[in-house]
């Protein structure tokens, strides 16, 4: 199967603009872009994909062995993006990673910098797991504790975990949509992505980062605390930080306007 089916991509928006390439995190495929895809695609051609084992992809290409490490995501985007630019004549692309994807789009940047004109990432953590004085929001207790949870009872620790994610509990409805999303993962690769996402660690990786690069925070995220941001900012030569007046790790839920505008202005701002 070539890659872009294996990877059900999408391309939409306008044929003249820049071509701006949308990751989803853990647990989600790309129907989580969908609120901020109408304002981006009036200016740019918008390409949408989900990562082996999400969504619509090809659940015959997921292997547990190959994708236990943010590596493969790495290499299956870098395919992607190497598609995208033969058949639509373009040199380069801009790739909004979300979460887990933020890193993803670090190491694929890294490997093919050519390949990328500039590099978003939304709401990142190159850690999770606090370490010194690096802070990156949990102990190594508390995620081996959030692991075996979810590999034990995946469909419950979804109902627990995606509300605390996604944030304000005043709209409930976030976090029931998150919630939905996860429970449409297949319980083994969820397990399988769940331990390459939160026991990775790519602080090392952001120094390689060589392209203009947009680090999109929330005001108040507990999965990835402003001290995060602040640390990916440092680590990324010449990058921009951006908090968004947001609640929660999916700013493309909660506050889907003021994402797609901070986006846009990165994007289209010439180089």
């Amino acid at each position: 199967m070539d890659v872009l089916s294996r990877n059900n991509v999408v391309v939409t928006g306008n044929v003249d603009g820049p071509v701006v390439v949308l990751a989803h995190g853990f647990g989600c495929d790309q129907n989580l872009w969908r609120l901020v895809v109408p304002a981006l695609a009036e200016k740019c051609r918008v390409v949408l994909f989900d990562h082996v084992g999400a969504g619509r992809s090809d659940l015959s290409a997921w292997d547990a062995r190959r994708y236990s490490t943010l590596d493969a995501y790495a290499s299956d985007v870098l395919d992607i993006c190497r598609e995208i630019c033969r058949e639509l004549d373009v040199r380069d692309v801009v790739f909004v990673g979300h979460s887990v994807s933020a890193m993803i789009g670090v190491l694929a940047v890294a490997a093919e910098p050519a390949r990328f004109g500039k590099l978003v990432l939304l709401t990142p953590s190159p850690r999770y797991i606090d370490d010194g004085d690096y802070r990156g929001g949990f102990s190594a207790a508390d995620i081996e504790e959030l692991l075996d949870s979810l590999e034990s009872n995946y469909l419950g620790w979804s109902a627990t975990m995606a509300p605390v994610i996604v944030g304000n509990p005043d709209r409930p409805e976030l976090g029931e949509e998150l919630t939905n999303s996860f429970c449409r993962t297949d319980p083994e690769v969820a397990r399988v992505f769940a331990r390459a996402t939160f026991l990775s660690d790519n602080r090392a990786d952001l120094e390689r980062v060589s392209v203009p690069t947009l680090v999109l925070e929330c005001a108040q995220d507990v999965i990835a605390p402003r001290e995060v941001g602040a640390f990916v900012h440092a680590r990324i030569p010449g990058s921009t930080l951006v908090t968004l007046d947001a609640t929660g790790h999916c700013p493309q839920l909660s506050a889907p306007e003021a994402t797609a505008a901070a986006m846009l202005r990165f994007v289209t701002d010439t180089l």
